[in-house]
């Protein structure tokens, strides 16, 4: 097949990135070489609309082991032992695909944990769907939740947490973000730099197919009216070869022997060859023909691009190629020496004797494009000036019902109960919680992690929803008693060609930096997933933060169910009745306009470390975070996991109770106390500047507020857990 101007754009690369490849080669490539470019200077391989950017990320922390640029990020929790972890996206192939696009998203990011030497530990996701009046958008989330579940459970991995939110963005490009932490001894990390010469290339695994092929060029695309005819690129994704790939490889990591490993996830055996041999600045040699494939006349552009999963590269030490086989023979995985590196620094394909590739690794990788793309700021909207004539109608008892039975605030039970998050027998706080928390195995440690986005406080004014999601992740730490290390971010946007997108992600990214920085919260890994657009719709811009914190002793862990009638129920943190971009702004007044709540980064930190001070002190019985919702919706959670009532202090300060119980203000806590304990939780409030609020007293059976509020918790609790599972019985 000829190549020309045609052939490079019908792989996804442009005029001016053809001819740069010809010019950096001083030759036409042919098909394989540009196939190999197309798939390295995407943008899901090279990051070259976000690179730039992503520099001001904050990534430095004095637990930080490993920060952006591996795998996955690892962090230090003490004795030796370390957190490895990661989110990363599956969305376009879980639209096209929702079962294999999802389940082989949580296989690949568990492959990029366990490729490090961790043992994944736990699984969380964020998953984003279209209106639930969207005809496709049932299927879709019944696809993915089964992919999610079916790929996680089978592996016995236990899933913990997550987010879902539904909006009508999402339509056409649904969101699959898949996190996994693992555990390692810090002493016994694997890296994917290659070293050394003449050492052997091993292929591990399942075979190579023709699923995937221009998966990753897929993934750095719009969709059109074509999307069926990308089903081919999806992965297809088996769990069980997955476990055995797991041991197997966790097995060799004991014997002394390997230099560098790396998974065969986005761009497959193109990708992991060039990153290994770019990182240790060497050349590789693969032979095509080693590679086990299991489809007959495979070529070798198809075999490099192929993204078949559960397969790793691994450089190893000369000599041990029979230990290490003998460990994959017993495994029942494919093993095979396909090539050597080498002093060339270039990548050299060999097939049947013949060479049919040579590129510069650095062409592949150093000289892949970056671009400083255009880029529109967002202004800060005008806020609402809400009339009180428009309260007059409402009744607080009816807004709190359609709050706690919308779509973004209900029960998630339909979908977490579809995942295993007791397997391995470590975890202590399940989904439906602000975190979920596992314990460290044989100690009295304990990991905390929550995913959180902020797509509709991003789209109103990008930079301050930055700084959001990173504060929601912080919050949902604390209030487990967690003390928060990093997070990983994957960050989902629409066309970066487009100036308002791209000033989307530059905001979202300057606010998540700054957040970052000032909570000593930083970013470890993550990715970026552009070009989430059908016809010319994108997606509204949504940052998922992943967070990881450390509970020194399992047992001061905090939940937000209720303990005990007659206990203090406290506001920590100042309400001003910030209603703009609420949830009861946008549902119950039906106005979309208008800034998201402001972000105190000063008052975030400062709350959450008195909080930590409070729980380590056992003052605090029970804590929820402030967020979607407001006061009230909070509290009735908390009522409902713990089946008690509350009522409200009738002498409570407000100028409008609707802006005062659903106010989505940020930084604040609700936390529940024994009455012998109010002087002394006052008293710390007090030292640490902390404003709070006395906001009532735990009851038996009620949501109690005067007159206005008189609703059983199992009544609260039906509203509350009913809609998702009606919607999906229909």
């Amino acid at each position: 097949m000829e190549v020309n101007e045609q052939t490079a754009i019908d792989h996804g690369l442009s005029k001016d990135e053809f001819k740069k490849i010809n010019d950096l080669l001083k030759r036409k490539p042919n098909l394989t070489e540009l196939a190999i470019f197309s798939a390295m200077w995407n943008e899901h391989c090279s990051y070259k609309s976000s690179r730039k950017h992503l520099k001001n990320l904050h990534t430095e922390g004095s637990q930080v082991i490993q920060g952006p640029g591996e795998n996955a990020g690892v962090v230090d929790i003490g004795d030796d032992e370390a957190i490895v972890f990661k989110i990363e996206s599956h969305n376009h192939p879980s639209f096209i695909e929702p079962y294999q696009g999802a389940a082989t998203g949580v296989g690949g990011i568990m492959r990029d944990v366990f490729t490090m030497g961790a043992r994944p530990i736990a699984n969380l996701n964020s998953i984003h769907f279209g209106s639930t009046q969207n005809k496709k958008t049932k299927n879709l989330l019944r696809g993915v939740v089964k992919g999610i579940g079916g790929y996680g459970n089978c592996i016995g991995v236990p899933t913990i947490a997550g987010q879902t939110h539904f909006d009508e963005s999402y339509n056409g490009n649904i969101l699959v973000n898949a996190m996994t932490l693992g555990l390692v001894n810090k002493n016994k990390i694997f890296y994917s730099k290659a070293a050394g010469l003449n050492k052997p290339v091993i292929y591990v695994g399942s075979k190579t197919g023709r699923d995937g092929i221009h998966g990753a060029s897929m993934a750095s695309a719009v969709f059109d009216d074509k999307i069926e005819e990308k089903k081919p690129t999806v992965q297809v994704g088996d769990p069980f070869t997955e476990k055995l790939l797991l041991e197997a490889c966790l097995e060799l990591m004991k014997e002394d022997s390997i230099i560098s490993i790396q998974d065969m996830g986005a761009a497959g055996l193109t990708s992991s060859s060039v990153e290994m041999a770019s990182k240790g600045k060497l050349g590789i040699e693969l032979d095509l023909s080693k590679v086990p494939c299991r489809e007959t006349e495979m070529t070798p552009y198809e075999i490099m691009l192929s993204e078949s999963q559960e397969r790793m590269l691994i450089i190893l030490e000369n000599g041990k190629e029979d230990k290490a086989k003998e460990i994959f023979d017993k495994w029942n995985l494919d093993f095979a020496v396909i090539g050597k590196t080498t002093n060339t620094k270039n990548l050299e394909l060999i097939f049947k004797n013949k060479k049919v590739a040579q590129i510069p690794i650095d062409f592949l990788a150093e000289n892949a494009p970056m671009y400083d793309r255009k880029w529109k700021k967002s202004k800060l909207p005008q806020k609402i000036d809400y009339p009180k004539e428009i309260f007059k109608s409402l009744k607080l008892e009816n807004c709190l019902i359609k709050i706690l039975s919308n779509p973004n605030v209900c029960d998630k039970k339909w979908i977490w109960e579809q995942y295993d998050h007791t397997v391995m027998g470590d975890t202590i706080q399940k989904p439906g919680g602000d975190s979920g928390v596992v314990r460290v195995h044989g100690t009295n440690k304990a990991v905390a992690a929550c995913v959180d986005s902020s797509a509709i406080y991003c789209f109103a004014h990008p930079l301050t929803g930055g700084k959001q999601v990173v504060s929601e992740s912080w919050r949902n730490l604390i209030s487990v008693g967690a003390k928060p290390i990093a997070i990983t971010n994957c960050l989902n946007f629409g066309n970066p060609e487009k100036e308002k997108n791209m000033g989307e992600f530059v905001e979202c990214v300057n606010g998540i930096s700054e957040a970052a920085k000032y909570l000593n919260f930083p970013v470890v890994s993550g990715n970026v997933s552009f070009y989430n657009e059908t016809k010319d719709k994108g997606i509204k811009p949504t940052p998922s933060i992943g967070g990881i914190g450390l509970i020194e002793d399992y047992k001061n862990m905090i939940t937000m169910k209720l303990k005990k009638e007659d206990n203090i129920i406290l506001v920590i943190g100042k309400t001003e009745g910030y209603l703009d971009q609420s949830i009861f702004s946008r549902t119950i007044l039906l106005e979309k306009k208008g800034p998201p709540p402001e972000v105190n980064l000063f008052n975030e930190k400062n709350n959450g470390e008195t909080i930590l001070k409070l729980i380590s002190k056992k003052l605090i019985l029970s804590c929820h975070d402030v967020s979607v919702g407001g006061i009230l919706t909070a509290v009735s959670k908390m009522c409902i996991k713990g089946k008690k009532g509350v009522k409200i202090n009738p002498q409570i300060n407000f100028l409008n109770k609707f802006s005062y119980f659903f106010a989505e203000d940020q930084g604040r806590y609700i936390i529940e106390i024994e009455k012998k304990n109010l002087d002394s939780v006052k008293k710390l409030l007090k030292e640490n500047s902390v404003h709070f609020d006395e906001f009532g007293v735990v009851t038996k059976e009620k949501l109690q507020f005067k007159d206005e509020l008189n609703i059983s918790i199992v009544d609260l609790s039906k509203k509350y857990k009913s809609w998702l599972e009606n919607y999906m019985a229909n």
